[in-house]
């Protein structure tokens, strides 16, 4: 199976210009837990994603405004990244190396295309399979580090 049979294709995104506010105001609206960041939204240029715990341990941990605190000081830059034509498998490695639960589809540009959760896994692949992956991305490691927003 494809990338692009379990991908959303189309995700929202958000710029680096966006408040804490909006954005948490996105993933409320759209009931998702992340929108990668791009560089504007004619390109759709990938410059990184943001989580709705970046959110809480990055910004609303340090006491920091989330109507004046901009993402662009606190996004994940580099996202873990996949091509819609990659197997789905090659994803599910991707989310088990760097555990994490989203992966950004990518054209040959650097052009957000989709997102894979991992609940579009779990929707398609054998529950097996899904037990493993999720084992994997959810193995603990050090504390999330935090970066001071202003």
């Amino acid at each position: 199976m494809k990338v692009r049979e379990i991908m959303s294709a189309n995700p929202v995104c958000c710029l680096p210009e966006d408040t804490v506010q909006k954005v948490a105001a996105t993933l409320r609206d759209q009931d998702i837990g992340a929108v990668p960041v791009v560089l504007d939204q004619g390109s759709r240029k990938l410059v990184g994603v943001i989580t709705d715990r970046d959110l809480c341990c990055r910004v609303l941990a340090n006491g920091a405004n989330a109507a004046t605190t901009r993402i662009d000081r606190i996004f994940s830059s580099n996202p873990v990244t996949c091509r819609e034509g990659e197997n789905v498998s090659h994803c599910e490695q991707l989310m088990q190396e760097h555990q994490v639960r989203r992966v950004v589809v990518v054209d040959g540009e650097g052009r957000c295309i989709g997102i894979v959760t991992q609940a579009d896994l779990a929707l398609k692949e054998k529950p097996e399979k899904v037990s493993k992956v999720v084992a994997a991305i959810s193995k603990r490691t050090a504390r999330v580090p935090s970066r001071k927003a202003a």
